[in-house]
Order: C-alpha cells, then sequence, then structure tokens
C-alpha cells in the first residue's frame, strides 16, 4: 500500500490565515477583532479545556458577525481565490509526494477557501476534510444584526490577552484579563445563544483540534491503513491532537514552522521558507521507516540527505533556490525550548506578524 500523506493547509501549504483575512476585509476593526476571538480560543482549548469544544472554534464563533456584516457566500469564494498565497514549491512538492503516497489536506479553514486553494493547486477536493458553512441560508433579523455589530465594536477595543506560562485556571490570569475572559464568556455562552442566527451556527464544525484528530482516523480506517504508513505536516494548536495521535501510533509528525502548540507535539520540527523539505522528509520517511528517517533527519544536511538517497534533482532545487537554508530538528526533551523560540520568530518572519502570532 501506498502511504498516507496528511496536511494541514493553512502553514504548511499556504501562507494565508483565511478566517483572519476574511474579517479583516469585511468586518469594521476585523484584524482586532479576530485577534481578540482567536485568543479566546486558545484559552479555552489549550486552558480551560472546556468540554465539547474544540481548538479553532474561532471559524464558528465569528461567523455570525460576518453575516452581520452582509458578507455572503460568493464573497467568501471570490476574496480566498483572490488571495492565495502559496509556501514556495508546494505545488511540486504535492506532486513529488502524490508518486508515492494517498494524499489529503485537514484543516480548519472554511471550505470557500479550500475549494479555491485546490483549483489552484490541481488538489482533489475530495481528498480534504474542512470546516463546511453557508452565510447565505443563515437568517437574521435587523435587530441581531445591530446587536452583533455592536458587540464587534466591543471585542476589537479588549485588551489582548496574554496567557501566562503554566496557566491552570482563571486566577493564574491577571485581573485585567480575567474581566476580559468572564466578558468574553457572557457574550458567547450567555447572549448569542438567545439569538435566531447563532442558533444556526450552532451547527457547523470547525475541523480542528480534536475533529482532526477524528479525520486522520477516518482516513486511515478508509484506506485500511497502518499508522506507520502515515506522515502528519501541521504548524499550529488546531494540529496538536493529530500530531500527537500520529507521533504516538508510530506515524511521522512534522511540524512545519509552527508555533509551540505544534512543536511540542511532533516528531520533527521544519523551519523553511520552501515546502520541498516536506517532499524530501516524505521520501526518506515512506522508503526507509521511521526510525531509520529521524536518524538521517538528525543530522541535517545536502550531503546526508544525497547519501539516503534523496534524488539530487530535488534537493538541488531545495538547497539551490531558498533564500535561507531550510532546517530540521528532532523534538527532544532538551532541544524543544530552543526550537519553538527558533520555528515561532520563522513562521512570523514568513507568514506575517499579525498571523504569524495566532495560536
Amino acid at each position: 500500500m501506498k502511504g498516507v500523506f496528511i496536511s494541514d493547509c493553512e502553514g504548511p501549504i499556504s501562507k494565508n490565515d483565511n478566517a483572519y483575512e476574511i474579517a479583516s476585509n469585511f468586518i469594521p476593526n476585523g484584524d482586532s477583532f479576530f485577534c481578540n476571538v482567536s485568543k479566546y480560543d486558545d484559552v479555552l482549548a489549550d486552558v480551560f479545556s472546556k468540554s465539547g469544544y474544540t481548538a479553532g472554534s474561532t471559524l464558528q464563533l465569528i461567523l455570525p458577525f460576518l453575516k452581520a456584516c452582509d458578507v455572503t457566500d460568493r464573497q467568501m469564494e471570490d476574496f480566498s481565490a483572490d488571495n492565495i498565497m502559496l509556501i514556495s514549491g508546494t505545488q511540486s512538492a504535492l506532486k513529488y509526494i502524490e508518486s508515492f503516497a494517498k494524499c489529503y489536506i485537514v484543516s480548519t479553514s472554511y471550505e470557500q477557501y479550500i475549494k479555491a486553494l485546490c483549483r489552484t493547486v490541481g488538489f482533489p477536493y475530495e481528498n480534504t476534510y474542512c470546516t463546511k458553512v453557508s452565510l447565505d441560508k443563515a437568517p437574521i433579523s435587523l435587530q441581531e444584526k445591530n446587536a452583533l455589530r455592536e458587540i464587534v465594536r466591543e471585542i476589537s477595543q479588549m485588551p489582548l490577552i496574554t496567557i501566562p506560562v503554566n496557566t491552570k485556571n482563571l486566577l493564574d490570569f491577571s485581573l485585567k484579563d480575567q474581566a476580559v475572559i468572564k466578558r468574553f464568556d457572557e457574550i458567547f455562552w450567555e447572549e448569542l445563544p438567545k439569538m435566531s442566527v447563532c442558533k444556526f451556527f450552532s451547527n457547523v464544525v470547525a475541523v480542528g483540534g480534536e475533529q482532526k484528530a477524528k479525520s486522520v482516523l477516518d482516513i486511515v480506517k478508509r484506506l485500511e491503513a497502518s499508522f506507520g504508513d502515515v506522515m502528519y505536516v501541521g504548524d499550529s494548536i488546531t494540529d496538536a491532537e493529530a500530531l500527537s495521535l500520529v507521533k504516538k501510533n508510530s506515524g511521522l509528525a512534522v511540524s512545519f514552522n509552527g508555533n509551540s502548540y505544534a512543536v511540542k507535539n511532533a516528531d520533527a520540527a521544519v523551519v523553511s521558507e520552501n515546502n520541498l523539505v516536506t517532499a524530501i522528509i516524505a521520501d526518506i520517511f515512506y522508503r526507509l521507516g521511521k526510525e531509520e528517517a529521524l536518524k538521517i533527519l538528525s543530522v541535517w544536511s545536502k550531503k546526508s540527505l544525497e547519501a539516503a538517497g534523496v534524488d539530487l534533482e530535488l534537493l538541488n532545487q531545495l538547497f539551490g533556490s531558498a533564500k535561507r537554508v531550510p532546517k530540521v530538528q528532532i523534538v527532544t526533551r532538551e532541544s524543544i525550548d530552543s526550537i519553538v523560540t527558533e520555528s515561532s520568530d520563522f513562521r512570523k518572519e514568513v507568514r506575517g506578524v499579525a498571523i504569524g502570532r495566532l495560536g
């Protein structure tokens, strides 16, 4: 059986954070609004582990506000198609990996963006998992629209929550942030559920966190594959559970310009501006297996990769075209802190500070 290659989309394949970009474009002060909601999402998923809540549900939480700002499905589709920013080498990397592995994309992104991306790179949409939603079908009254627009103004003016290291509960936050979190709780779990438009969107399932892990399980089951055949690439909090699942079951878990959530759950961490590095890792993994692949990656260099039988043309493309030599490191207890710092900093360089700092 061919290998099973599974990748997140935004980060490992593209530079976009499509939901952030849509919010910034269509919602007044949407950049601040989205960042504040996203940080609240991190608090719920990572600190409080809120029952029934999954990382990445920011994409569900902001839907009523997009509707209140009169955003349509067509506008989402057109905006997504016009603003795709691929990581260099993505199309070549996917084409190369498809020659020896069954490829899937598992993404929290809205389906409008994933469809546009699939058309751009020639990837089969049927091999994707993403957040499915229709704004056009949602009912909304003028009263709800005005109320939601007022909440947008309030949220966009809130200070960004700071999550202290080793935070376990609300009392570990500053008094200022405790007040912000309590206000968010009132908005999203008391006020909004009373609105008809919010009830409509309550059935939307954001494919993040647990849902990504379930998607990986579904792919493995459908293909009757072994986890030892699976390579998963991710970069954020929404990938943590999928990365951990693959890593613990003998597959290869790779962080690509990841933040702390991704790095801490990965076998190996990539710092690169070019996606051909992913193709090289996949080639080694599927030819030689996880144990041997990790040995080779631990002494990452063009010379060691050539000795391992990696296609010379591919190596020349990667090491010859990159402005900065790509870096791959094995994640260990001793190396994890330095890798997190380096990877998180480079993530901001590649995707911009605003997107790079998102969980």
